[in-house]
């Protein structure tokens, strides 16, 4: 039987497939139900910036109570108030997790700014985290604001992020880089120990009868996971920090895909939410027997064996395909008949 362990981060995983931050790892519960369909690691759901910013908020009120100074703007992100299990939750759940699980439990940070993250990074490191995703989600609104300075803007957050730090961080980029493997390659510089591709873009849609703007979540579908796979593949050998792909993973195809591209790991979330968490085992199986037909010994053995600078014509990933893409289209017979 081939050998489903990896490694990433540091971590010696017994497979490549991790569950990515989502309501199935809020508790302990369900953190061992996925252990014990053969989820390597888990992700703990974000801890937002604006969850810290809140606590601060009370404890000044706290202080002054009476005199008015609790601002309102404590009531913007009400939903934070409850999200999760706020901050000292937080690090409970990875102090209970670790405890009660044996596979690695990797804490998840949501923020653009320095902040509190420096001090909440080593509180989460001391409760026990194995690791630390920091998830940049920003929508620069500003017009004055540039490209150059997000972008150095983050490079410094991760650089704050490493010195604070012993155990290993992963950045999820997001997708909308006009360079991303330039952004990949300065996080790397950075030390970031993992590069995780991509964060997926939650757009509010448009109530047309309320005339409001309201949240929309959908889970991910397969095609999906095409962008990712481009780009890991282009990343491949470019990069020290590990690849790992999350978005658009809901099969062991999908899996396989991920790991040639040059991935170590693949996250899976929305076909757990679809299929329950025994879906993971089937896939596992499906991974196994997938490698014994192919005759690879290992997982670690076909690691980036589709990547960029590995296939015999790299213009598949590059303006040559796009063309080729194009020019295959046939129109249907009847696409012109009233």
């Amino acid at each position: 039987m081939s050998d489903l362990s990896t490694s990433y981060l540091g971590l010696n995983l017994k497979a490549p497939l991790l569950a990515s931050a989502s309501p199935l790892c809020e508790s302990v519960d369900n953190i061992k139900r996925l252990e014990d369909q053969g989820i390597a690691a888990v992700v703990l759901p974000s801890l937002f910036e604006e969850q810290l910013e809140l606590e601060s908020m009370a404890v000044d009120a706290d202080l002054t109570r009476g005199a008015e100074s609790f601002p309102e703007s404590a009531n913007f992100f009400p939903d934070l108030q409850t999200y999760n299990l706020g901050p000292d939750g937080y690090l409970e759940l990875i102090r209970h997790a670790k405890e009660v699980v044996g596979i690695p439990i990797i804490a998840s940070v949501n923020g653009i700014s320095k902040g509190g993250w420096l001090e909440y990074g080593k509180m989460m490191e001391e409760a026990g985290a194995d690791a630390i995703e920091l998830n940049i989600y920003s929508i620069v609104t500003d017009p004055t604001i540039s490209g150059v300075e997000v972008e150095k803007n983050y490079i410094e957050l991760v650089r704050q992020l490493k010195r604070s730090m012993r155990v290993p961080l992963a950045v999820k980029l997001s997708p909308f880089f006009s360079a991303p493997a330039n952004m990949a390659v300065r996080f790397d510089e950075a030390h970031a120990d993992g590069i995780i591709l991509f964060n997926r873009f939650y757009q509010p849609d448009f109530d047309i009868e309320q005339l409001s703007v309201s949240p929309s979540l959908a889970l991910s579908r397969p095609e999906e996971l095409l962008l990712r796979l481009h780009w890991a593949a282009i990343l491949y050998g470019h990069v020290k920090a590990d690849i790992g792909i999350t978005g658009g993973v809901h099969t062991s195809k999908d899996v396989i895909k991920c790991v040639l591209a040059g991935a170590r790991v693949a996250f899976m979330t929305s076909a757990l939410l679809r299929n329950g968490v025994q879906h993971a085992a089937y896939v596992l199986k499906e991974l196994s027997r997938w490698l014994d037909e192919h005759e690879y010994s290992s997982v670690q053995q076909m690691c980036g064996s589709m990547s960029h600078g590995s296939v015999p014509d790299p213009s598949a990933f590059e303006r040559g395909n796009y063309m080729k893409v194009l020019s295959s289209y046939t129109l249907r017979a009847n696409v012109f008949n009233d």
